[in-house]
């Protein structure tokens, strides 16, 4: 458990850093994230480096006892190099390149930018991978921002033909993994693929969905060129790459595979005003955050990691890029960073030392402002340095890890199969997935989120939101996890081809769980249907026979369950349909349920699966790590914990106010 800080010695006058130094480990920072955007500065000209003004800052961070995390400056590439190969800059679905004037305009595939990068990272590994002071290292800076992921390039056209090779060896193959005998698409050879972009109507899915492959792999390379660079000349030190908060446009899982550190980027305030949340929810968590966001990314990013995952750029006050830029209310940013050290994080670090006065990014808080004056971000920070003193030397563990009793399981794919395949405008897959695990942790449940080839033993309950493709083997691993298992509505329902399964969804799973889904329809954003359960469905508490009911939004699978051995119907549509089946631990779910609805399910199922429930409500969340439970309230009214020893609070007390945290030891 430490505290970081994102600086730019670059942007200040050098008489400025010996005390942001000294004010930094005063504070209680203990490493400094730098240079991730001063490419043009560390190499002004081609071939002319300046160091001098580098090390001069490494220097200084160093005497003063801070530990920097030192970045590979390939998410700016500067004018010159544009100039000197424009094939670097990437293509859009509208056929012109993006220009040079702001940040990441480069393509992962151009081979002029792939040796460019590895020639500036070879010189900054070599210059500082043995240096003292430096004891971690980033890689480029927020993978695919902007739009940035998928380029339809010359060079990208190329390079997706060898993938398609590589992948399915003759065009044959392709041709009848894809289905192109439909609208007479079929390809004589790989060199006729194009990119499936500009066509008149909607391009081939199966060609779009491999094209999203193709780009999220040339991420993972363009990763590892640097990762490998890294640590041929800084052996041990560990290397980072920052993702950002409930991105999907690639696979991070592949990418966080070559790295020790996944972190990630958390400003719960932009994250609200640009994500799907209604204006009533907006309005509500406006000065918060959700209180779900920034843990579901906590733990996405927890469990890709192999050392403990990091927030490289905690939030400190307004952003600039949102819509509307609200400020947190006063203990926000103290909350957000015990959230992230409940949820397992090694480091949390802010973004960014001093607010900048110039440029893009000049209405964003920093933990102090233009004037060097510390905001409410850098004071709340102050407190966090002393309670994880506090916390240490109660006893509390500072490696310890984080395991959930439930594992939900978050596929990149099945994003850009149902974006491309959605069959209803609204049917978006990170929503339904945070909608789930939104339902267990308003439980008091630990969630796990992992892969969907991630290990499932141990786990009493096990979550898998809407899963068009269902991997070999894994029905056969969910049978023998012995856990409850939820299944979501249109899993199993494609193939790796995207094809409908021969035998009808929920295609691989009907071993385990025989049911036809028959027929699908989505359902408009005014609509819904309603649902009643039965009364072995109920949960504790609810009477039998009660016939307790919710609604049924956005989608409904068809369910034929005929002839189906030990099949139970637990809830019905209106119309008689099946809306919620299960064979003893295996539970379907045939739509996405209105969040109470989905919050009693989960509660019934956590119960057969012998957890202790804990409803907190939607203001307030529990985590627990290193034998502490941590409390947090994103309310506006005080939350009383009942028996809890007044001696076993490290942080707070039982009585939780409003934006605060408690943490006690856990019984």
């Amino acid at each position: 458990m430490r505290l970081g800080v994102c600086y730019y010695p670059e942007h200040w006058p050098e008489s400025l850093w010996e005390d942001d130094a000294r004010r930094m480990k005063t504070l209680g920072i203990e490493q400094v994230r730098i240079a991730e955007f001063a490419w043009s500065r560390i190499e002004p000209s081609p071939g002319e480096y300046d160091w001098g003004w580098l090390d001069r800052a490494i220097d200084v961070l160093g005497a003063a006892g801070l530990q920097v995390v030192m970045c590979t400056p390939t998410a700016t590439p500067p004018k010159w190099l544009i100039d000197r190969h424009p094939d670097i800059l990437p293509v859009g679905a509208d056929g012109r390149a993006r220009t040079f004037g702001s940040r990441r305009h480069y393509d992962f595939s151009s081979p002029s930018w792939f040796e460019a990068s590895r020639r500036i990272c070879t010189a900054v590994a070599e210059r500082y991978g043995r240096h003292p002071a430096v004891a971690y290292w980033q890689t480029d800076n927020e993978f695919g921002c902007h739009h940035t992921v998928v380029s339809y390039s010359p060079a990208a056209v190329a390079r997706f033909r060898e993938w398609l090779k590589a992948r399915y060896g003759t065009v044959e193959a392709l041709n009848r993994a894809w289905g192109t005998v439909f609208w007479s698409m079929e390809y004589r050879s790989f060199d006729e693929v194009d990119a499936p972009v500009g066509t008149v109507t909607e391009a081939h899915p199966s060609h779009r969905l491999d094209y999203r492959r193709f780009a999220s792999d040339e991420v993972a390379r363009y990763n590892r060129m640097q990762v490998e660079i890294i640590r041929a000349h800084s052996p041990g030190r560990p290397v980072a790459h920052n993702f950002m908060q409930l991105f999907t446009e690639f696979d991070h899982y592949k990418v966080a595979a070559d790295l020790d550190v996944a972190s990630w980027d958390s400003y719960p305030l932009g994250a609200l005003e640009e994500q799907w949340f209604d204006p009533a929810l907006k309005a509500r968590w406006l000065r918060t955050g959700h209180p779900d966001f920034a843990s579901f990314n906590h733990d996405v990013y927890r469990g890709m990691s192999k050392l403990p995952f990091w927030v490289m750029e905690q939030q400190p006050g307004p952003v600039n890029w949102a819509h509307w830029n609200p400020a947190p209310l006063p203990g926000m940013v103290r909350l957000w960073s015990w959230e992230a050290f409940a949820h397992g994080a090694g480091c949390v670090s802010y973004f960014r030392w001093r607010q900048a006065p110039f440029a893009q990014e000049q209405m964003h808080a920093g933990l102090n402002t233009p004037d060097n004056r510390l905001d409410v971000g850098g004071r709340e920070a102050g407190q966090v340095a002393e309670e994880i003193r506090t916390v240490l030397a109660a006893g509390g563990d500072a490696n310890a890890a984080v395991r959930g009793s439930v594992a939900l399981v978050y596929d990149y794919e099945a994003k850009w199969l149902l974006e491309i395949h959605p069959q209803g405008a609204d049917f978006h897959y990170p929503r339904f997935a945070f909608e789930y695990y939104s339902a267990l942790r308003a439980l008091g449940l630990d969630v796990d989120v992992v892969p969907v080839d991630a290990p499932l033993d141990g786990y009493r309950m096990i979550v898998v939101p809407p899963l068009p493709v269902v991997p070999d083997g894994f029905a056969e691993r969910l049978a023998k996890s012995g856990a409850q298992v939820v299944l979501g509505p249109r899993t199993g329902s494609k193939t790796v081809d995207l094809q409908i399964p021969a035998t009808l969804p929920p295609g691989p799973l009907a071993g385990i769980l025989p049911v036809r889904v028959w027929r699908v329809e989505s359902l408009r954003p005014n609509v819904t249907e309603p649902v009643t359960l039965a009364s072995r469905a109920q949960g504790e508490g609810e009477g039998e026979g009660s016939g307790a009911s919710g609604q049924a939004r956005h989608w409904r699978d068809l369910l034929d369950t005929d002839g189906a051995q030990d099949i139970e119907v637990a809830a019905r549509f209106a119309d008689g349909h099946p809306a919620y089946v299960r064979r003893g631990p295996l539970h379907y779910f045939a739509s996405l349920f209105d969040d109470a609805l989905s919050v009693r399910l989960f509660a019934a199922i956590a119960r057969e699966a012998g957890l202790a429930v804990e409803p907190c409500g939607d203001a307030v969340r529990i985590s627990r790590r290193g034998g502490f439970t941590y409390v947090f309230n994103y309310g506006n009214a005080a939350h009383e914990l009942a028996g809890i020893a007044d001696d076993a609070f490290v942080i707070g007390a039982r009585k939780v106010e409003p934006q605060g945290v408690a943490a006690y030891r856990t019984p």
